[in-house]
């Protein structure tokens, strides 16, 4: 009965966690470009007692064995790599990339960090960054003499003059990732490779499979509120169970204590 206690044990630290990233879930459900966590569970080691197959006699087998589980627990948190909704924020410097891909993002250590949040800004020196000041890569730098900042679905980013014409300033491309799960979430609305990513793969918007762009617009976070309240209510009652599960062998240990 004590491994019992120490069995339903798993299910609390287990069903906590999910918790723990069902919550952070619904509080970045305003974050743009975020992807949805979901908490993947396994089944620890068997006690096996007697093994399917053993021998019961001189001519019989046993058609099932005796195994006793000691428990779960949480072996990754997979980001659903499914498409946000897209939403019309008429700021022309907003980008969406609707399809696979991510922005890639200087880092202040020369290493690159990806997202999918297109909220740019313009620096004190007229190039691209994020809300917190990275700079976008391949870098592009409007010139002061820019009236209005135009991006093609291809990456063609271009700017009419205020003196006349029309300047091409550069071509931004996208990061694709063989398994996009696999990326590491740094905060920030940012992500890095890893090895079980893959190494980027730098290709032109709506190219060789990377998404295309769409100005003026934000991807919203595709985190399904309603969803995440059944996922809540269901770790919920999980939890209840499993600790319902140590009161009840605790009730056994106190009879026996108690009458023997």
């Amino acid at each position: 009965m004590d491994a019992s206690m120490w069995v339903a044990k798993t299910g609390l630290d287990a069903q906590q966690t999910r918790m723990n990233v069902i919550s952070n879930n619904l509080s970045n459900v305003n974050t743009t470009g975020f992807k949805r966590d979901r908490a993947v569970f396994e089944d620890l080691l068997y006690q096996n007692i007697r093994q399917a197959g053993g021998q019961t006699g001189t001519n019989t087998q046993a058609p099932t064995g005796l195994m006793l589980g000691t428990g779960v627990r949480v072996v990754a948190t997979e980001k659903l790599q499914i498409q946000g909704n897209m939403v019309n924020s008429q700021n022309p410097l907003d980008l969406a990339i609707s399809g696979d891909g991510h922005f890639q993002i200087l880092q202040s250590n020369g290493t690159l960090a990806y997202t999918r949040d297109g909220n740019f800004k313009v620096s004190a020196t007229g190039q691209l960054v994020t809300s917190g000041g990275a700079l976008l890569q391949p870098a592009i730098t409007i010139p002061p003499t820019a009236s209005t900042v135009t991006f093609g679905r291809d990456g063609t980013v271009s700017v009419e003059l205020s003196t006349g014409g029309q300047q091409i300033l550069g071509q931004l491309q996208l990061a694709r990732f063989v398994n996009p799960a696999g990326l590491q979430s740094m905060g920030q609305n940012l992500m890095k490779a890893t090895p079980a990513s893959g190494a980027a793969q730098v290709l032109q918007p709506g190219v060789g499979g990377a998404g295309s762009l769409m100005q003026g617009t934000l991807e919203a976070s595709n985190v399904n509120v309603v969803e995440e309240m059944v996922n809540m209510i269901e770790t919920q009652r999980a939890y209840e169970i499993n600790s319902k599960a140590i009161s009840a062998v605790d009730g056994m240990l106190k009879y026996l204590n108690q009458n023997l």
